[in-house]
């Protein structure tokens, strides 16, 4: 009897990835609260820091709590609501780079530009490619609008600048890289779908020796 396989759609395949890749999300945006909460902990030196730091991963910590419950609970967000907290996930890291106590850890002078990269990355696992590219670039804007901002931007082509287009260039890749994979993964269960060898077994089947002929007897 033939194997019958489904095929899947467009819609069905972004359904699908939006529902067992915004794990991915909701992680990301956990390791960027424990990142954040321990750097702040361990870099104010007054009360009076830590009350004006901790509020922003706290907001975070709301809105992940609510979302990762209703994941667990079997009733996820949509795929317009994981989106919106991805972006909101840019405001506040934006936020955080923009508004940081000190003038001297502001903009480009903060360090936790760094948290833009896991949550680039793990949307770029998530949502098809114009998605991410858009949300990519977007990114890369909020960080430049911040950095000028805050008014630690020279934009004299000296040494500030180049430290600018280095991390811009590493939030792009970020985007890519994790996009590519997401592309690699869809395609490889697009073609389980229809039934059709996969990349691995195509590779297997051309590695394989051909089969020795036998000597043709006179």
């Amino acid at each position: 009897m033939q194997n019958m396989r489904e095929v899947r759609t467009a819609a069905q395949a972004n359904l699908e990835d939006v529902f067992f890749g915004q794990t991915v999300i909701l992680w990301a945006r956990w390791s960027v609260i424990v990142a954040g909460i321990v750097l702040v902990l361990w870099t104010s030196t007054t009360i009076s820091h830590l009350t004006q730091t901790v509020p922003f991963f706290l907001a975070l910590m709301a809105m992940n709590f609510f979302l990762h419950g209703r994941y667990v609970m079997g009733s996820p967000p949509n795929r317009t609501a994981v989106m919106a907290a991805s972006f909101v996930d840019l405001v506040l890291i934006t936020a955080i780079v923009a508004l940081w106590p000190g003038s001297h850890q502001q903009g480009l002078n903060n360090q936790f530009f760094v948290l833009y990269f896991p949550v680039v990355f793990a949307f770029a696992l998530v949502f098809t490619r114009r998605i991410e590219a858009a949300y990519t670039v977007i990114a890369m804007a909020a960080y430049v609008a911040a950095c000028a901002f805050t008014g630690t931007l020279p934009f004299d082509l000296g040494g500030d600048d180049k430290t600018l287009v280095m991390r811009l260039v590493v939030i792009a890749a970020m985007g890519f890289l994790g996009n590519y994979y997401f592309r690699i993964q869809r395609d490889r269960l697009a073609r389980a779908s229809r039934g059709a060898s996969s990349g691995v077994e195509d590779l297997v089947a051309n590695l394989r020796p051909a089969p020795a002929r036998r000597p043709v007897r006179s």
